[in-house]
């Protein structure tokens, strides 16, 4: 973690963990194994969820889909369902249609959107440097940090951040955390009666990534420009199609299965990525049920959901509850524990909290009860 100088040049060291043991993998990659690695007549392409339904003796599970092709109705039925459909889950507000995503709105000049309030949205991208490591960019970020492709690094300004690693193929992925002030009752108010139509206007499809216009691009560079050293100001310009990551988070849930429907990754755990861990969750949650289902076999799925719930719940609830308070660290809010925290006058004392390392269960998480 590193808070830059009044020249915009990285200078200051505020915390570095030497033994932090961090690998990273880009989405392609990963899909691609998971693809590889699995039968070709699992995967059902082309088709759109649209409702789902369970039998009165609780053992089977019927879900509608539209044939995008042909736009046919169809009928998928099934022992249970796993719902993996992100953070915005259609099938979690089923059972839970009060719980609330926080909420705030936010003004960026040309940007003016809704999200909801986790406190920040993030500008991101990945620059492919594989066919150009020696352009002027990635030489620049050569001779600012001093371990490119080894480390994992955090630019703290007063009111956002950055973050950015190498991945493999010579792939930098970058982000930039643009933090927003808490909202008032009174906007909270205003914005709990827009949060309908705004989710449908801009999130349709579940999505939690927002592509934008050329002019939004020129103006996230022009406010990079302003609070960023000019090695990540050339990384952001020449990245192809940067994106906004819209960022949700909400309190721990204390069930995330109903009979034969069970929630997994973001659908159980919205949680923001400021501990870059909720892929590093979803596959653990993958991991655990299948351990789960192969101890009390298809024929006794709630047993296993059951079980799974125990495990994870415990597991998440306490990394989601971290992840909010390092977020409101990181944005200068109010914790009862600690003063407000400025990347500009911190002492390392003060900033050691943001290492990585003090995620629960950062190191091991368990896969049983055994």
């Amino acid at each position: 973690n590193h808070a830059p100088d009044g020249e915009k040049e990285v200078s200051r060291i505020l915390t570095r963990d030497e033994n932090f043991n961090f690998r990273a993998a880009h989405w392609a990659d990963l899909h691609g194994l998971l693809y590889k690695a699995l039968p070709e007549e699992v995967f059902l392409w082309g088709r759109l969820y649209l409702c789902f339904s369970t039998s009165e003796d609780k053992t089977s599970v019927k879900v509608e889909a539209k044939v995008l092709q042909t736009e046919e109705i169809i009928e998928i039925n099934g022992d249970w369902l796993v719902a993996a459909d992100g953070c915005l889950s259609s099938i979690r507000k089923t059972f839970l249609p009060d719980l609330k995503l926080r909420l705030i709105e936010i003004t960026m000049n040309l940007l003016h959107f809704m999200i909801m309030y986790s406190g920040c949205c993030a500008w991101r991208g990945v620059l492919d440097f594989s066919g150009n490591g020696n352009s002027e960019s990635i030489l620049g970020i050569q001779r600012a940090y001093a371990d490119p492709g080894k480390c994992l690094y955090f630019d703290l300004n007063t009111g956002s951040h950055t973050g950015h690693y190498e991945l493999l193929n010579k792939r930098l992925n970058w982000m930039w955390y643009v933090h927003q002030p808490e909202p008032g009752q009174k906007q909270l108010n205003q914005l709990e009666a827009r949060a309908d139509i705004i989710t449908w206007k801009l999130f349709q499809g579940n999505s939690v990534t927002m592509k934008v216009s050329s002019d939004m691009i020129e103006n996230m560079y022009q406010e990079a420009e302003k609070v960023w050293g000019p090695e990540l100001v050339r990384v952001t310009r020449e990245t192809k199609e940067p994106f906004i990551n819209i960022i949700y988070d909400c309190d721990p849930l204390e069930q995330i299965f109903w009979d034969n429907v069970e929630l997994i990754g973001d659908a159980s755990h919205p949680t923001t990525p400021l501990g870059v861990r909720s892929t590093n969750m979803s596959t653990l949650d993958a991991a655990v049920l299948g351990k789960c289902i192969e101890k009390w076999g298809a024929e006794n799925i709630p047993s296993a959901l059951e079980e799974y719930q125990r495990i994870r719940v415990t597991v998440t609830a306490k990394q989601v509850l971290h992840l909010q308070r390092v977020g409101r660290i990181k944005q200068g809010l109010a914790l009862p524990d600690r003063k407000l925290f400025d990347p500009m006058t911190a002492s390392a004392e003060e900033s050691e909290e943001l290492q990585k390392k003090h995620m629960p269960f950062f190191a091991s998480a368990p896969l049983s009860v055994d």
